[in-house]
C-alpha cells in the first residue's frame, strides 16, 4: 500500500510517500480501506517531535479516517467487511489501509460523506469535551472562541450555539470571520486589527466572557484571560500560534476564574463510557443536520506535506482531508 511516512523529525516537507505492507488486524481490531483521512494540527506537530505523543521512527501519521472495513480480527462481531466506518486511530491514517481497535470505530450513516466523516471526530469531540464537560457551558452564557475559523474553532462555534450560548468568534482575517458567522457566530472580532480585550468588553457591556475556548495560545491567552467574566473558565485547548503562554495566576484569583486543560485523546482512553456517550450525541446532531462540518479542500495522499504546511501557516478554514 501507499502511505505517508515520517522517517526523520522535522517540518512536513521531510515526509516521504512510501510503499509498505498493509497492516494485519490483531484480535479486537478491524482493517479499514481508507476513503478519506482528516488532517489535524497535532499531525503537523507530531512529525516535528513537538507533541505529547512521540512515537518511534519511522511511523505513519494521521489520527482519524473514514472508509470501509476490509478485514476483521479475532473476536470482532460488531463490524464486518464492507461496513462504512469512521475511526480514531491516533497514528497510521495517512495510508491506503489502517488498523483500528473496533471499540474506536463507529458505523457511518449513509447520508454522511467520507470527507465530512473524516473531518469530524477529533475537532467536534474536542470541542464537545471542552465546552460541556470541562467548561460547563450554560444557556445564556457568553462564549469567546479564539481561532474561530479553524476546524476545532468552527466546531466550538456550532456547539456553542447548540448549547444556547451567545458566541463571539475571534480570528485574524475577514474571510475567516465570515466563515464563523456562516456557522452561527453572533459577533466577531478581528484580533489582527482590534484590541481583543477592549472589544470583548464592548460586546459584553463590560461583563466579559463566561467561557473562553483557546486553541491558539501565544500572546492571545493573557488577553483572553483578562476578558473573562466573574467565575469565568479559560479552556486551554492548544497552541496553534506556537507559543505556550504563562498564565498569570493572580488574574484567576481576582476573577474567581478557572484555567482548565482540555485533552480529549486522554479523556477518551481513561473514560470510554463517557466518550461513547459524547459520540452518540455528536453523531445524532450530525445525522439530523444540526452540525455542518466544513471541508475546504481535499488533497491527494502524496500532497500530505502541503496540507500540513497549510495548517502550520494557519491558512486553512475549517478542515482539509487527504484522499488516498
Amino acid at each position: 500500500m501507499k502511505a505517508i511516512q515520517c522517517v526523520e523529525w522535522g517540518l512536513p516537507d521531510r515526509l516521504v510517500l512510501a510503499e509498505l505492507d498493509p497492516p494485519q488486524p490483531a484480535a479486537g481490531q478491524v482493517r479499514i480501506k481508507v476513503a478519506a483521512a482528516g488532517v489535524n494540527f497535532p499531525d503537523a506537530l507530531i512529525v516535528q517531535r513537538r507533541y505529547q505523543i512521540q512515537p518511534p521512527l519511522p511511523f505513519v501519521p494521521g489520527a482519524e479516517v473514514a472508509g470501509r472495513v476490509d478485514a476483521v480480527g479475532e473476536g470482532v462481531t460488531k463490524f464486518k467487511p464492507g461496513d462504512r466506518v469512521v475511526a480514531f486511530v491516533g497514528l497510521g491514517g495517512f495510508a491506503q489501509f489502517v488498523v483500528a481497535p473496533a471499540v474506536q470505530c463507529a458505523l457511518l450513516p449513509a447520508s454522511i460523506s467520507d470527507d465530512v466523516a473524516a473531518a469530524f471526530s477529533l475537532v467536534y469531540a474536542t470541542a464537545h469535551h471542552a465546552l460541556f464537560d470541562r467548561g460547563a457551558l450554560q444557556p445564556g452564557e457568553t462564549l469567546l472562541v479564539l481561532g474561530a475559523a479553524g476546524g476545532v474553532g468552527l466546531a466550538a462555534v456550532e456547539l456553542g450555539k447548540l448549547a444556547g450560548a451567545r458566541v463571539i468568534a475571534a480570528a485574524s482575517t475577514e474571510e475567516k470571520l465570515e466563515a464563523a458567522r456562516e456557522h452561527g457566530a453572533d459577533a466577531t472580532i478581528n484580533y489582527a486589527e482590534a484590541d481583543l480585550r477592549e472589544t470583548v468588553k464592548l460586546l459584553t457591556d463590560g461583563r466579559g466572557a463566561n467561557v473562553v475556548f483557546d486553541p491558539v495560545g501565544g500572546d492571545y491567552t493573557e488577553a483572553a484571560m483578562r476578558s473573562l467574566a466573574w467565575r469565568g473558565r479559560l479552556l486551554v485547548v492548544g497552541f496553534a500560534a506556537g507559543g505556550i503562554p504563562s498564565i498569570p495566576a493572580n488574574l484567576l484569583l481576582l476573577k474567581g476564574a478557572s484555567a482548565v486543560g482540555v485533552f480529549w485523546g486522554e479523556f477518551a482512553q481513561r473514560e470510554p463510557a463517557a466518550n461513547a456517550a459524547l459520540f452518540a450525541e455528536l453523531f445524532g446532531w450530525l445525522a439530523s443536520g444540526k452540525l455542518k462540518p466544513y471541508v475546504s479542500y481535499a488533497y491527494p495522499l502524496a500532497e500530505a506535506p502541503q496540507a500540513l504546511q497549510a495548517l502550520l501557516e494557519r491558512r486553512v478554514i475549517g478542515k482539509v482531508v487527504l484522499v488516498p
